[in-house]
């Protein structure tokens, strides 16, 4: 086991560094992302460009500049300064960070329950009216967009602008203090952003429920007269859960890098909202932090996933 986690650790630092060096080629090599003059504004002297260009260190050698920002990267977690504002961007990114885990690990919680809980009622109630709407629900919700559906949330709920003045508004989580507080505001977006991926749990529960309820060992157990309730929920579904809670933490790490769309209309500084503004004003060394952290967390989360999954299933070891 401990040589399956450190061959998982190290293509983790691999792919890392592969991501590194991608963000690094795209934000600080290619014509149309020269950071100096990004950082110069409009109309910039030659003189002031050549003057930010050595003060950033791009007139030095590509492998220096690369080995410079890896360097300032792994070791002391340094993605640079922002070019709007001059302010450290990993200040900003720790800023931002806990807002954006408080909107997943909320939403994550409503996704798996709500897609257990819909998965176990279809496959039981398998043909029946339920049945068939419920799935049918889930197939619209993992159709629609999320930009869409937050809009929409927003014009029939919200108590600002909605026509059914239910759930706290856009921009409402800026100004609630206290935990239960900012938990009321973030209702709407955690039921925004779990929709969807509640809806594709629910339909893979359902499947593997399905498959899992044919085997001999259920027979086996209705044969010994258990009630059937527990058949389905200690034999059943703790079978076919398993795939769903693997792939439940790589989620998590996805949709830290997915949840731009809801912190912009929902109006939440997380890190996806930081992200969208530094694309509207060209801040490259932000966008970049960004991107490295979410990418970073998808690939750590995938590692956990892995480890987890060895556990529970000794053969992918080898």
């Amino acid at each position: 086991m401990a040589a399956y986690i450190a061959r998982r650790l190290l293509w983790t630092i691999l792919l890392l560094l592969v991501i590194s060096a991608v963000t690094f080629l795209i934000f600080y090599v290619l014509p149309s992302g020269d950071p100096a003059t990004a950082r110069a504004g409009r109309d910039p002297s030659p003189a002031l460009v050549a003057s930010i260009r050595h003060q950033l260190g791009l007139d030095r050698s590509l492998p220096a500049q690369y080995w410079d920002y890896t360097r300032k990267l792994f070791f002391h977690f340094d993605f640079g300064h922002s070019f709007t504002n001059n302010t450290s961007v990993k200040s900003l990114i720790f800023d931002r960070l806990p807002n954006t885990v408080f909107l997943v690990v909320g939403a994550a919680i409503i996704w798996f329950l709500a897609g257990v809980g819909i998965g176990i009622v279809s496959a039981v109630k398998r043909g029946s009216f339920w049945d068939r709407a419920l799935m049918g629900g889930a197939l619209v919700l993992i159709s629609a967009p999320v930009y869409w559906m937050g809009l929409v949330c927003l014009y029939l709920f919200s108590n600002d602008i909605g026509r059914f003045k239910i759930f706290p508004g856009s921009g409402a989580y800026q100004d609630a203090h206290g935990f239960f507080s900012k938990c009321w505001t973030l209702v709407m977006p955690w039921l925004v952003l779990a929709a969807a991926f509640a809806a594709i749990y629910a339909r893979l529960l359902r499947s593997n429920l399905l498959e899992t309820m044919n085997e001999d060992y259920i027979r086996t157990a209705r044969a010994k007269g258990l009630p059937e309730r527990r058949v389905i929920l200690r034999h059943g579904v703790r079978s076919a859960i398993t795939p769903v809670i693997t792939v439940l933490g790589l989620d998590i790490g996805i949709l830290m890098g997915g949840a731009i769309l809801t912190e912009t209309v929902f109006n939440i500084d997380g890190i996806g909202r930081l992200s969208f503004d530094a694309i509207q004003r060209g801040d490259l060394a932000t966008i970049q932090g960004t991107t490295m952290v979410l990418a970073a967390a998808v690939a750590i989360m995938s590692l956990v996933v892995d480890i987890l999954y060895a556990f529970l299933d000794p053969r992918v070891r080898y």
